[in-house]
């Protein structure tokens, strides 16, 4: 174990799926765990890739999406502090579905595949804990794809703010400071830039939010509740 690790326990908890796992199974997580740190645009794996593990973000976030042939990008979301990921290729052993790239300095605990697959051999009874975490990911996805589907504008944009600043529903922590570019949410919901730009001024026109350089600051959780459904047009 990275003689660091263990600082990072009280930390881990601090998200659901950690938080509600047996003792055991923290323990077991933390002991055989290393840190990895990352520079911005780092990736941490690359879609196609081979399983090397489990990992839980510390410090800073990755972004997860997939670059098509034609050199567009699907964003599928930005996580921080203390999202865990890399569990869909513990289950079926196929190659990384993702491409996951740190977006700034970032920290990672990274539990190694052979570690999980020795704790999974002579415990299989972890392996619903595990399922808890995938399930978690699959909710948080068909939702985001309804979203896309059935929201306006304005709504998908505030629908997407709200999702993040509340952790993805128990997947990182919530965050009233949502460190992100315009361009990386216009990308997360499928938005040119100047249209997530003036929708973002139009919320911080409404003292919802408080637009900064690099960031967004949830001033009004509950406003912005309202605004993601709202049938208004903005």
């Amino acid at each position: 174990m990275d003689s660091d690790v263990r600082h990072y326990r009280q930390q881990l908890a601090t998200t659901s799926w950690f938080k509600d796992s047996p003792v055991e199974l923290q323990d077991y997580l933390v002991a055989r765990a290393e840190l990895l740190r990352l520079k911005k645009g780092q990736p941490l794996y690359r879609r196609g890739e081979r399983s090397f593990g489990l990992y839980a973000i510390l410090d800073g976030a990755v972004s997860i999406g997939t670059v098509g042939a034609d050199g567009k990008e699907a964003l599928l979301a930005v996580l921080g502090p203390t999202a865990w990921i890399g569990e869909v290729s513990m289950f079926d052993g196929l190659p990384r579905p993702h491409d996951v790239s740190a977006i700034g300095k970032t920290l990672v605990l990274h539990v190694p595949g052979p570690a999980l697959e020795s704790l999974l051999g002579s415990h299989p009874g972890y392996w619903r804990n595990f399922g808890l975490l995938m399930a978690q990911k699959i909710r948080v996805s068909f939702e985001s794809s309804e979203a896309m589907m059935l929201l306006p504008a304005a709504q998908r944009l505030a629908s997407r703010l709200l999702l993040i600043a509340g952790g993805y529903g128990g997947i990182n922590a919530e965050q009233s400071r949502i460190k992100l570019s315009q361009d990386t949410l216009a990308a997360m919901v499928s938005l040119t830039r100047q249209t997530t730009n003036q929708l973002l001024r139009n919320l911080e026109s409404e003292g919802i939010v408080d637009l900064k350089f690099g960031e967004i600051v949830i001033l009004d959780l509950d406003r912005l509740r309202a605004a993601s459904v709202e049938a208004t047009d903005r």
